[in-house]
């Protein structure tokens, strides 16, 4: 679809060729990429009350229009550091960058005014950010992180692999290939599990740091694929942009929202702000621009389902399948001990239910078909795994409730991500470009 920039995209998105043209000089923002919808099927979508909410959002010009100027948007400071790779080498960048979280910029000697930036836009806490209520987010976080996690965390970062679009970024890099599988799924966890424990996104604390080094990874992936001239900007538009970003940070406030807002509520508890606002707070860390940062339920909904609507959803083999594949066959946990065992039996099983549940609706042959397979031994391992997980989440979100038990579940809670993130191991949040694959050569990947 061929139109003028300034009919396609706001300015600061065309202005990423002049500011950064190590990894956008080559894009044709004249445009629209091929994974970007522009014909909306109402009458197809089910259920009718997420129709109502697409009829909402098409109701509503601008938001659609956000939602397609951050398909085409990067992150500007972190894009800007990444592209001295070719001067300073990516470990170097790596090593300033955690040596500007761990003892302030001031310590890093002739620090490049890229990584000045950088530090400075992270430190650049916005008005809207209440700490108090941000750390009583982390406490509520901290239930799902400690009873559902330990189940579901290979099964979430199925949805990124699922899509074409949104898997090539990773095929390409070589991340979640054989046993790199595993490392990507527990750099995924740790960062979550990092970030909800006390104060870990304050100032010089370790979430605050893990943020950092994860929109450094992102950034140096675009800069290294974009390089390779192997992506097709046509079709996928630009690597790893704002919009894909949203799921992983806001996934579990926007189904709080949709499920208040199916009980007629229009406003959160102090308990579920408190969780919105924590994790409103992350998603600042991690770059996401404040428009994408609802505020409200609707508000919410409604920037999800845009997004929805805006990017199609492409399901390819020759892309996608060696990822879910080698993601769901992974031995992600080895303790050898009775109770480890059992743990890995029900995780695998629930994983693969996870799957189909929320990314093959419900229908087991969907996933079949991508080569994973429920059988009766998975069935009652999820049967286990979920009794273990309602238990569990019920009884300590009930005693959270309760003054001077919750304090001590809290400490507990905390104890057990403690051990969680040594199982997880240290999360480097690297990318060689070394490793790359050069897929962008197949036919595939550029149709």
């Amino acid at each position: 679809m061929n139109s003028t920039v300034s009919a396609l995209f706001a300015e600061p998105v065309f202005e990423q060729k002049r500011m950064t043209p190590e990894i956008y000089g080559s894009v044709d923002f004249s445009q629209l990429p091929e994974r970007y919808v522009t014909d909306f099927d109402l009458e197809s979508i089910r259920p009718s009350r997420h129709r109502s909410y697409c009829e909402r959002v098409l109701e509503n010009p601008e938001l659609v229009e956000r939602i397609r100027n951050y398909t085409m948007m990067g992150d500007k400071v972190a894009d800007a550091y990444a592209s001295l790779i070719p001067e300073y080498g990516f470990r170097a960048l790596v090593a300033m960058l955690e040596q500007a979280c761990d003892q302030g910029i001031d310590s890093v000697e002739n620090a490049p005014d890229q990584l000045v930036a950088f530090i400075s836009a992270m430190e650049a806490t916005p008005d809207w950010v209440d700490m108090a209520m941000v750390e009583e987010g982390a406490k509520h976080e901290r239930i799902p992180l400690g009873t559902i996690s330990p189940f579901a965390i290979r099964g979430a970062i199925i949805a990124a692999l699922m899509n074409k679009y949104t898997a090539l970024p990773m095929t390409m890099t070589g991340t979640l290939t054989d046993q790199q599988s595993v490392r990507r799924v527990f750099e995924t966890a740790s960062f979550f599990t990092a970030t909800a424990m006390p104060r870990a996104m304050e100032r010089f604390n370790p979430g605050f740091k893990a943020a950092a080094k994860v929109r450094l990874m992102h950034s140096m992936v675009r800069f290294n694929i974009m390089r390779t001239g192997k992506w097709d900007v046509s079709t996928y538009g630009v690597p790893i942009p704002q919009v894909d970003q949203m799921p992983a940070g806001l996934i579990g406030i926007f189904l709080l929202s949709y499920k208040l807002l199916a009980q007629g509520r229009a406003d959160f508890t102090p308990a579920e702000r408190a969780r919105v606002e924590m994790a409103r707070y992350r998603c600042f860390l991690l770059g996401l621009p404040e428009e994408l940062l609802g505020e409200t339920p609707q508000e919410i909904v409604d920037l999800m389902t845009a997004r929805d609507m805006s990017l199609h959803k492409i399901y390819d083999d020759e892309i996608c399948g060696e990822l879910v594949r080698g993601t769901m066959d992974a031995e992600l946990f080895t303790d050898p001990s009775i109770t480890g065992r059992f743990h890995r039996w029900m995780e695998r099983g629930f994983s693969k239910y996870f799957l189909i549940q929320n990314f093959c609706e419900g229908k087991a042959s969907r996933a079949e078909a991508m080569g994973v397979h429920f059988k009766l031994n998975d069935k009652i391992a999820t049967a286990c795994a979920l009794a273990t997980i309602v238990s569990t989440s019920s009884l300590y979100t009930l005693g959270m409730k309760i003054p001077g038990i919750k304090q001590w579940l809290d400490r507990r809670l905390t104890r057990k991500l403690g051990s969680l993130l040594e199982t997880y191991g240290h999360a480097d949040f690297i990318t060689d470009a070394s490793e790359y694959k050069l897929v962008g050569t197949s036919p595939s990947v550029g149709s």
